[in-house]
């Protein structure tokens, strides 16, 4: 059995394998840059991980559709920093200020089609399972795309409407990587059902700890400058709980900060914060992060398996929400 730390060394040395193509050159050396440049690999990890709750031995098939979902995270990073004018994705240059965004849209594309290539490439015997699977959370996630575009002009958003946005956007491929890994290995039907419902409330989780190192992270370990959800009036979980508990003043303070358009980003990030701090908001996050954590936590525990296999995945999973990049 394999660590987590072992599946990241053997992922991110298997990607370094991978031959998306090589001509022309400004369509393939983006995909190389955007999957050289790091990251937590959180999804073919949970894949893998979920495979080795019920086999010892780790079927080489099953890192192809691990990596595929890797791949399938990274182009939808590419359209989403054009999407959001991100200049940094990693501590590095995004793909469309290196390269321009026609290339990172093309690049992207190409991405997808090369993480089809590989899911494709699991056990023939499950194939339409996974390829199931991959297909609905593939829409599902462009879904969610277009949800958190939509709430850049809608001035209220609920906390039911925003986690059912980071649902589609970023939990369901969290979930889809756990119930694949279980898939892959001919888990039960059952057990594969309650992976993905280990994988969802570990996603909403992951996506809301995002939103609080946005804010209250240290840029040098975050790997991207903090503050950009405040600079562009993004709808987070911090600011939607900040709306709901501000009153009188407090809430007049915060609706003529996403107001004012001229406002220098620096003044607008510090006066926002000033108001989170207040509000004693992160310690609201907090909470619904632990409250999601112990959701999936409990969900795991229906699925058969060694316990010491499942203590790893919950140990990866706290790690995970517990992060600070």
């Amino acid at each position: 059995m394999y660590s987590d730390h072992e599946l990241r060394q053997l992922v991110n040395q298997s990607i370094t394998e991978l031959e998306p193509g090589k001509e022309p050159e400004g369509l393939y050396d983006p995909i190389s840059y955007s999957l050289s440049v790091g990251g937590k690999r959180v999804r073919p990890v949970l894949c893998l991980l979920s495979y080795q709750l019920y086999n010892e031995r780790m079927d080489p098939s099953v890192l192809m559709p691990a990596l595929g979902l890797e791949v399938f995270h990274g182009f939808t990073l590419l359209h989403d920093d054009i999407i959001d004018k991100a200049d940094i994705r990693r501590g590095q240059p995004t793909v469309h200020k290196k390269w321009g965004t026609n290339a990172a849209i093309l690049s992207g594309d190409a991405m997808c089609i090369e993480a089809y290539r590989l899911v494709s490439q699991c056990n023939a015997t499950y194939i339409p399972k996974i390829l199931g699977v991959f297909n609905k959370t593939a829409a599902q996630v462009c879904e969610g795309q277009q949800l958190d575009i939509n709430f850049e002009s809608s001035p209220v958003i609920t906390e039911e409407e925003y986690l059912n946005m980071i649902e589609l956007k970023t939990a369901v491929l969290l979930a889809a990587s756990a119930k694949i890994g279980g898939l892959a290995a001919g888990a039960s039907s059952g057990d594969c059902d309650w992976l993905y419902r280990f994988g969802l409330p570990l996603g909403l989780a992951f996506q809301i700890q995002d939103d609080i190192l946005d804010t209250f992270g240290d840029p040098k370990i975050f790997g991207k400058a903090i503050g950009g959800d405040i600079a562009t009036n993004k709808k987070t979980y911090l600011l939607i709980t900040a709306l709901k508990l501000a009153q009188g003043d407090d809430l007049k303070s915060i609706n003529a900060i996403l107001k004012d358009k001229e406002m220098d980003k620096d003044e607008r990030y510090a006066k926002m914060r000033a108001l989170y701090d207040k509000l004693n908001v992160k310690q609201h996050a907090d909470k619904k992060v632990n409250e999601l954590l112990a959701e999936a936590i409990k969900n795991l525990n229906n699925v058969t398996g060694n316990k010491n296999r499942k203590d790893e995945v919950i140990a990866f999973a706290e790690n995970l929400v517990d992060r600070k990049m």
